[in-house]
């Protein structure tokens, strides 16, 4: 499918790469290497199904995913084995950006934004929309009042 936004306004626009995604099974993860390869701790959440890690490794993230029951990720694993699971871009608006992909025919996962890790919104677009990668969009948390 061909996307035509040749003269389409936008009220968003990707900033950047927020995290990669690796999922895996219980116990069987990289975060050890990685805590001691990047020598960061990581921040964790868990979901219905999965414990979530966040390292930090620059402007960006690496994400684990690790199985801890039944759910999108042990049936990810039990389908594909352990590895990438999607890509996740931060936008500077993902209300805007959802109410465009819809508009423009963009197959979405997520319909509307829901809560993610660390505070932020988060919604899925479709792999068929990217060539069979699950990619995701982020907003950030607004960052904390300083002062």
């Amino acid at each position: 499918m061909t996307i035509d936004v040749s003269g389409a306004p936008k009220d968003w626009r990707i900033v950047g790469l927020h995290h990669v995604a690796f999922a895996h099974a219980a116990g069987s993860g990289p975060e050890d290497a990685l805590c001691q390869v990047l020598d960061v701790s990581a921040h964790q959440e868990s979901g219905p199904g999965f414990v979530e890690r966040m390292f930090p490794v620059g402007g960006a993230f690496v994400q684990t995913l690790e199985a801890s029951g039944e759910g999108v990720i042990q049936r990810f694993i039990d389908e594909r084995g352990p590895g990438l699971h999607h890509v996740a871009f931060e936008v500077d608006g993902i209300d805007p950006a959802l109410a465009s992909l819809r508009a423009r025919g963009v197959r979405l996962v997520d319909q509307e934004a829901r809560p993610g890790g660390m505070g932020s919104r988060i919604a899925f677009v479709h792999p068929s929309a990217f060539g069979g990668m699950l990619v995701e969009l982020v907003e950030p948390a607004p960052a904390e009042p300083t002062g």
